[in-house]
Formats: structure tokens, C-alpha cells, sequence
């Protein structure tokens, strides 16, 4: 599918466009990867890696920006959207900021898409998202529900959207896992809460279900990977097993577990050998055979949480993960 296409992708300089780039590169071989994002700083570091490629291209811009999306957008048969306000402390303290980014700029980039012809758009979402309980998982809620609905207004222009939720990254810049391995020579670590879970999913994990849904959407999915959860004590003592571990308290907006697929999303939810499929309330699409493909569809009372998984994450495989990823982990 994006075999010799013009791909565009939104925040392209952040953790997931950092492994995204290279991978599609290497195999799909595309037309043009245009890396779209406001940070000059950054796409100039990144630009160093793809040096002597003419197929991959950077445009400095906001999608809070909708002229400059359109001018981005010219051409382009496929969108990978990344680009959002992410960090659940500083939304709580900047509300109107994330809100501007995420819902604002999630709603110009449909419109852009639409008017310029774009083929197929995948929006990255959280498990934030799911029962949000802070800001940052609110305007992602809400991102979600404008690609979902864009849909049904894309018409004759043929667009389609959908999205894919996956929770912690590891190794991406921000996230636990560097920031362990910057602290753990003090000699403590702060733990929020000693029951808290996480679902662990690397990039190239990420990549793999961005491809998926293109490959599989019809229009209005969300798609949730199946992926591992661990306990942050375990992998505290991981990365650094000599060190004390000192709980300190939830931080404000933040969850004991992560959700992916709450109970009342479970009416609409299919499962699949390597993921979940939440299909559109709206339009009757939950019952589209042409969306439910050859997915079972799971218990009314199930709900994905990282506490309530039946996939868990070795502490051989953290440190066989670690291992190989050492060099770059933290560093996109």
C-alpha cells in the first residue's frame, strides 16, 4: 500500500517518527517521507541520519496551523499523525495549550486531509485515552472521536481514518525507563505508587500496528495492540537492582494502571490474534462485516487493563530488551 507513495507524518521528529522513517523506508521504499513538525532544532539532528536520501523530506510547521498543513498536505497520499502535547503534568498546569494542539489541531488536520485528497490517515492515540482521568487523555478522547467521525464526512473525497491507542513506549525520550537508568547510580528510585502497572510496547511494535491499519481500515477503527504489562517495582529492580526504591505518591492526572478498552467500549470491541479493534457507535459501522472481518467479539464486561493483562513481561526479557536497545535507549 505505501509502496512509492508520498507519506506525511505529523511530529515526525519525536520518538515514534524517529524509528517510523527508517523502517517504512526500509520496507516500502516510498515516493517521499515528509517529516512535518515545529521544531527546527530537531529536524536538523534528525536530518543527519537520512543524508544523501532524497526520499525523505522536512517541513517546518504547527498543525495548529491549518494553511500551513495545506500547503504541506499537497500531494501526499498518506498521513501518520504523532504530533501532540503529551506530557500529563504540564497539560494539567497548560490546559488551553494541549487542548490547542490536540483537538484544535487534530480537527485541522482532517479538514486538510479531506480538501487535498489525502488517501488514508492513522492518528497515534494513548491509553490515556480510555476513562481519561487527566487532561492529556481527555483531548486525546476527544482527537479520537473527530478522526473517527471524520468518516462520515470525508464523502466523495474517499478519505478514510482511523486510529491506533498502544501504551507506555519503552525507551522513548520522557519515559520511564531512561529516566531510571539516568538515577540509578544515586542510588534510589522514586516509585509513584508500589501496585502501580504499566503495558509495555516497543517503537518498532508501534510501526507494526501503523502499518496494520492501513493495511486493514475501512474507516473509523481503533486499533489496540495485545502487548505485556509489568509492574514498575519489577522494573525498577531491573534496571537497577541494587538500588532502594522510595515511593513517593502519584503525580497529579496520573493512573495506578493504564486502560486501553474500557467495559463500555467492550459492546463494540473485536479481538484478533495480535490486537483488539474498537468499531465506530456511529452509522451502524460496529456491525459492518466489512470492519469486523474475521474478529470475535469479546465479552460485554471485558475491559484491557495493565493490571488485569494476561501477558506479563519477564524481568529477562526487560534485560534482554535493554541489552540490545542500550545505545539508543532515551535518545529518541
Amino acid at each position: 500500500m505505501l509502496e512509492n507513495k508520498i507519506i506525511l507524518i505529523t511530529g515526525g521528529t519525536g520518538s515514534f517518527g524517529n524509528t517510523f522513517v527508517p523502517m517504512t523506508l526500509a520496507k516500502y521504499n516510498p515516493k517521499k517521507i515528509i517529516i512535518f513538525s515545529r521544531d527546527e532544532m530537531k529536524q536538523w539532528e534528525m536530518a543527519k541520519k537520512f543524508v544523501g536520501d532524497d526520499r525523505v523530506r522536512f517541513f517546518i510547521g504547527d498543525v495548529r496551523d491549518k494553511e500551513r498543513l495545506y500547503r504541506a498536505l499537497d500531494g501526499v497520499d498518506y498521513v501518520v499523525h504523532a504530533a501532540a502535547t503529551k506530557i500529563v503534568p504540564t497539560a494539567e498546569y497548560n490546559p488551553f495549550e494541549c487542548i490547542k494542539t490536540n483537538i484544535n489541531g487534530a480537527m485541522n488536520l482532517i479538514d486538510a486531509c479531506i480538501d487535498k485528497g489525502v488517501k488514508g490517515v492513522v492518528a497515534l492515540s494513548t491509553d490515556k485515552a480510555s476513562s481519561p482521568i487527566n487532561l492529556y487523555g481527555a483531548t486525546k478522547l476527544a482527537s479520537d472521536k473527530l478522526f473517527v467521525a471524520a468518516n462520515s464526512y470525508s464523502g466523495e473525497h474517499g478519505s478514510t481514518f482511523s486510529v491506533v491507542r498502544y501504551g507506555n513506549v519503552m525507551g522513548s525520550r520522557g519515559s520511564v525507563i531512561p529516566f531510571f537508568m539516568s538515577i540509578k547510580d544515586s542510588g534510589v528510585l522514586p516509585i509513584t505508587d508500589d501496585r502501580m502497572t504499566r503495558f509495555m510496547i516497543s517503537l518498532e511494535d508501534g510501526v507494526d500496528l501503523v502499518w496494520h491499519a492501513f493495511e486493514d481500515m475501512v474507516g473509523g477503527e481503533i486499533y489496540v495492540k495485545k502487548i505485556p504489562s509489568m509492574k514498575m517495582t519489577d522494573l525498577a529492580r531491573v534496571v537497577a537492582p541494587d538500588a532502594k526504591q522510595e515511593v513517593i505518591g502519584i503525580r497529579p492526572g496520573e493512573k495506578l494502571h493504564e486502560q486501553m478498552i474500557s467495559a463500555e467500549d467492550a459492546y463494540y470491541t473485536y479481538e484478533y490474534p495480535e490486537h483488539f479493534k474498537i468499531l465506530p457507535t456511529i452509522n451502524k459501522w460496529a456491525t459492518d462485516p466489512a470492519r469486523i472481518k474475521d474478529g470475535k467479539r469479546v465479552p460485554e464486561d471485558f475491559v484491557y487493563s495493565s493490571d488485569n493483562n494476561p501477558e506479563w513481561m519477564s524481568d529477562a526479557d526487560l534485560q534482554e530488551w535493554i541489552d540490545i536497545n542500550r545505545e539508543k535507549i532515551g535518545s529518541i
